[in-house]
């Protein structure tokens, strides 16, 4: 019997909030796959495989439903890792993983950084998403992209401050988003399938944020729990 602990904690605050792209799992993702990436290293397993071993082991012993299929996601998994060549990066160049299900949809991505003048740089992210049969595939690469340079800016520099209840950022010379020159060259591909269709707007974004924080701890050796980074902890890489 494995030990299991799960706790709650209510936040209060009079500030309203707003839905922001993939509702819940937006922040649910970085701390799942952010964890995932600790338990890895701190066991010894490459992250890649141990995600692999842990969908083999909940194929074989079930505990409950889960909402995905465990083909489909160790397929995406899979042909994430051979096209970004997982862990024969060379030398200099970083790699981080994630991968995610939501929306009905399978996501799986490496980011490869490299420091330069002290800093991370995303140098390529490599994408592979199973939303079944592809329709349109230009708009869907463009969902695609589109969903992962928004993590990537708002994981990077999406800064939102309050003093008194009032936003300190009420416009874009104080709030910071992502520029055409911090997006990275970005490759997509799709598990090839006849299923029907699911989600491709949302899917992308949350767990890019795990990724990127993920390459950057092999990078900087510094683990990187909040965002945005820019303000919490890679100006000390």
């Amino acid at each position: 019997m494995t030990d299991y602990l799960a706790e709650g904690h209510n936040h209060q605050s009079n500030i309203t909030t707003g839905p922001w792209r993939a509702p819940v799992h937006n922040f649910l993702a970085f701390a799942e796959q952010s964890f995932l990436d600790e338990i890895a290293i701190a066991t010894g397993k490459d992250p890649v495989q141990m995600r692999l071993d842990l969908l083999t082991q909940a194929e074989k012993s079930p505990v409950g439903t889960v909402p995905y299929k465990i083909d489909r996601f160790r397929n995406t998994i899979e042909l994430a890792a051979k096209k970004a060549n997982w862990g024969k990066a060379p030398a200099g160049v970083f790699q981080g993983f994630s991968a995610y299900f939501s929306f009905n949809t399978y996501v799986a991505q490496v980011v490869e950084v490299t420091v330069e003048a002290g800093q991370p740089k995303i140098k390529r992210v490599v994408c592979a998403v199973d939303c079944g049969v592809v329709v349109n595939p230009e708009h869907a690469r463009n969902q695609i992209e589109g969903g992962m340079v928004d993590g990537i800016g708002h994981a990077m520099f999406g800064q939102l401050t309050f003093k008194d209840g009032t936003p300190e950022q009420s416009n874009f010379d104080t709030y910071r988003i992502i520029r055409m020159a911090d997006t990275p060259p970005i490759e997509v591909h799709f598990v090839e399938n006849e299923l029907d269709p699911t989600g491709l707007g949302e899917p992308t974004l949350p767990p890019i944020s795990a990724a990127l924080g993920n390459a950057i701890f092999r990078a900087t050796g510094i683990r990187l729990r909040k965002q945005p980074f820019s303000q919490n902890g890679i100006k000390n890489a």
